[in-house]
């Protein structure tokens, strides 16, 4: 079979398109940070207190990577790690204000670069697009 006819080689294909497209939007618009730290970024917004562990499982990276890409965020001041009580080997990793402040001025600006990425798309697609991507995804659970 074709390479081109492989569903999972066309999702890792629109994958790292998207990621080249958002960073260079990133990088054009002078954001500062990569789609990775935008992403953890996000993550964090939404489930402030995460610990380092969870917040790999949530985001599907290794916790090596989200150790240097913490480091990087800690040292732009968008985020901190706090102790948590009773457990001294984990930290949860909070939003700073300034954490905050980042995501709530740029997220209109990321917003209007990922409908790029729906275009031409209906309201169902997108349905049938989430479910058979959430199918896929069951498949490898």
């Amino acid at each position: 079979m074709d390479i081109e006819r492989v569903i999972l080689f066309q999702i890792d294909k629109t994958s790292k398109l998207s990621k080249l497209y958002s960073q260079r939007e990133f990088d054009r618009i002078g954001l500062g940070i990569t789609v990775d730290q935008w992403v953890l970024l996000k993550i964090i917004g939404e489930n402030d207190g995460l610990t380092q562990k969870e917040l790999a499982a949530k985001s599907y990276r290794d916790p090596a990577s989200i150790t240097r890409t913490l480091d990087i965020l800690g040292k732009k001041g968008l985020v901190e790690r706090r102790p948590v009580p009773k457990d001294r080997r984990q930290y949860s990793i909070c939003l700073k204000p300034e954490g905050s402040k980042f995501i709530d001025t740029n997220f209109p600006l990321i917003q209007q670069m990922r409908s790029k990425s729906v275009e031409g798309l209906s309201e169902q697609d997108l349905s049938d697009l989430m479910r058979i991507l959430g199918r896929i995804q069951e498949n490898f659970s």
